[in-house]
């Protein structure tokens, strides 16, 4: 769960620390406070896209940071993969820096982190529900994905998924085989062309450094032949015995070492190291002497090395940036060309192929249909049992199933069908549901899904948009329920929701030199009295709106 939020520097909130508890956290407080900001900051935390626009006037960066407690398995399982290692019973701190120059510094556990591990990660720890959430109920597409999580399909829509993607692709090979005549003409030509250009060429893995290095010498023949000879001439000097080499030398000092050994203890081993040395400078003269005999310059040999490199450089200019690439061209070029010329052949076989694939999936997608309509019927009563207590009765919800061809998804096409009235025929949700019916139909949905996404906290942001009174009560009661055992936050403006709060926090503003500054403090039961008194009664705190106040508590109790 979510037990710390640290905030600094975002729109008006200069400097803020949130302590949560596990159960029912509601944060009220005037508008215009900062309490959707509060939102703002936990979703960009937890790696939603946000902006230097966040960031507070006159400052250079916001810093966001978020402790858990109690982290579930699934998280610490992802953070194992990502490389981060927390262990059972520790809490994680993720925190992210957003600078004035649009850089963001994400961490995890103190780690250097990116935005989307932050936001892989998030879905495992937090499920944030806003009005945008609200708005995702009219997209029919989305809801079959509700009854997947519900009846938890996720493996067996993984499965259907991949034999999909098998099927795909035979089909795709199978197009590409049943190209137009003239076009196979075309890429006959061109890949019997290109293969012919290859092939002819010869190529080797290594031949063109090969070529560059013998180029190179070829090129520095004078200077290299210069450089050996005054190299030989100062190992085995000249041949007219005018001038000594290190060769004869060495002996000499070795044969001295030698002499002065007869005398001194030690001298005739160095006499031997020197002649040592000797032996193989005489080696290395020899192996100068033969590189030298071998510089003789021969134009056709430089002329070839030249066309050669030009060859290899206009198939690198078509095929590839080197000559494994062209190699690695050329072998996909001839199975290309293979399957033109066997085309017919190969698509007798795809057909079989996908004949098989096409069986698999199709039942693959039967189970999933019928297991999706199963759960349809049990969550769709789940759902209207959530909404009669929240005071739609008359509200009647029926799913709506038709069969389509194959696609990622399976066989379904589905959509809820809600009538708000009795008597009334079902129709789409999109076209008669109102703001207020939505928020609650959403809270219902919530509830339903709540023990199915293994998700230990849920931020609830207006949830109660549109209502007021006893459906309120409700919302606030159902909240509460749904905070057992796990933890549920919410931003609420209805003092019949903020009543069933375990932990209350009021967020207020303060305007000190001309800037504007946000506080967010926890509430003791006489200031959640008071607090609840103002949003019941305005700025005017009467005996009665606190007795008013009081008596709301007492019920929530």
């Amino acid at each position: 769960m979510l037990s710390q939020l640290y905030i600094k520097n975002i729109a008006v909130i200069k400097e803020a620390s949130i302590d949560f508890t596990r159960g029912f956290n509601v944060f009220t407080g005037e508008t215009g406070a900062g309490k959707t900001i509060l939102i703002s900051a936990i979703n960009a935390v937890l790696g939603e896209r946000t902006s230097r626009d966040i960031i507070r006037t006159g400052e250079r960066a916001a810093t966001i940071s978020a402790v858990f407690d109690d982290v579930p398995n699934s998280a610490l399982d992802l953070l194992a993969e990502l490389g981060y290692e927390i262990e059972p019973g520790e809490s994680l701190l993720v925190t992210r820096t957003i600078s004035a120059d649009g850089k963001t510094q994400c961490k995890i556990g103190g780690q250097p982190a990116t935005v989307s591990m932050l936001k892989s990660l998030s879905s495992l720890l937090i499920n944030v529900h806003g009005q945008h959430d609200s708005q995702q109920l009219m997209v029919a597409e989305k809801h079959l994905g509700y009854i997947d999580l519900f009846a938890n399909l996720g493996e067996k829509l993984a499965e259907y998924q991949h034999k999909f993607a098998e099927l795909k692709a035979v089909n795709e090979k199978i197009g590409e085989l049943s190209a137009g005549e003239a076009e196979k003409a075309h890429k006959t030509d061109l890949l019997t062309y290109q293969i012919g250009e290859i092939t002819a060429a010869e190529l080797q893995e290594g031949e063109e450094e090969e070529l560059i290095a013998q180029r190179r010498i070829i090129r520095n023949a004078e200077k290299i032949t210069q450089s050996l000879s005054a190299a030989l001439l100062l190992m085995n000097g000249d041949e007219n015995g005018e001038s000594q080499g290190a060769v004869e030398l060495l002996e000499q000092l070795s044969d001295a070492l030698a002499q002065a050994g007869r005398y001194m203890e030690g001298m005739e081993e160095a006499a031997t190291a020197v002649s040592g040395y000797r032996y193989e400078l005489e080696e290395l003269s020899s192996q100068v002497q033969d590189q030298l005999d071998a510089m003789e310059y021969d134009p056709g040999q430089a002329e070839y090395i030249e066309n050669r490199l030009d060859t290899i450089n206009t198939l690198k200019r078509k095929y590839g940036p080197d000559i494994p690439a062209i190699l690695e061209y050329l072998e996909h070029a001839k199975a290309e060309l293979d399957d033109i010329i066997f085309a017919d052949e190969k698509l007798l076989q795809l057909e079989k192929e996908r004949s098989e694939r096409f069986a698999e999936s199709y039942e693959l997608a039967k189970q999933l249909s019928q297991r999706r309509r199963n759960a349809a019927a049990e969550f769709v009563a789940g759902i209207q049992g959530e909404l009669e207590f929240l005071d739609m009765a008359s509200v009647k919800f029926t799913p709506h199933f038709k069969e389509k061809a194959l696609s990622h998804l399976g066989m379904d096409e589905f959509e809820l069908f809600i009538s708000t009235n009795v008597g009334e025929e079902p129709k789409p949700l999109a076209k008669i549901a109102s703001g207020g019916e939505l928020s609650r139909i959403m809270l219902a949905m919530k509830n339903v899904l709540s023990h199915r996404d293994g998700v230990d906290t849920m931020i609830f942001d207006e949830i109660d948009t549109g209502v007021s009174g006893r459906a309120a009560q409700k919302i606030g009661k159902k909240l509460k329920e749904a905070s057992r055992g796990r933890q549920v936050i919410c931003v609420t403006h209805l003092a019949q929701v903020a009543a069933f709060a375990d932990n209350h926090l009021l967020i207020s503003k303060e305007v000190q030199d001309g800037k504007t500054f946000t506080r967010v403090i926890t509430l003791d039961e006489q200031r959640r009295t008071a607090e609840l008194a103002r949003i019941m009664g305005g700025d005017i705190i009467t005996p009665a709106t606190l007795e008013a106040a009081g008596e709301l508590m007492k019920k929530s109790l």
